[in-house]
């Protein structure tokens, strides 16, 4: 599928917050910004700076995939994550923590 040029996310945006019950002025006060900026981002007038995006994905503790994710390439990647992620969840105790140190490894080594 072919990705689309001019990359919107303001709907996207607009979604999460109301998800989480925000309005534009309270998350506007929680991210230190104004209600006008955010009304802006949302209604893809204006692009967020990255300090405003990551301050926005701490808000809701959430990863810049999720805004992004009708322009990545990554749902396959999701799918087979899940089910990783349930495997994972089946294990013993004891056996959580071996996998969990053999990723902390490979990650240093990485």
């Amino acid at each position: 599928m072919k990705k689309p040029k001019v990359i919107k996310i303001g709907k996207r945006l607009q979604d999460i917050r109301k998800s989480y019950g925000y309005t534009q002025e309270s998350l506007a006060e929680k991210i230190e910004c104004s209600t006008r900026y955010i009304g802006d981002i949302e209604q893809d007038r204006s692009k967020p700076s990255y300090e405003i995006l990551v301050r926005i994905c701490n808000t809701f503790n959430i990863g810049m995939d999720e805004i992004f994710s009708a322009y990545l390439n990554i749902k396959d990647r999701e799918e087979s994550t899940n089910i990783a992620l349930y495997g994972f969840e089946k294990l013993k105790q004891s056996n959580k923590e071996t996998v969990l140190h053999m990723i902390e490894y490979f990650n240093k080594n990485a």
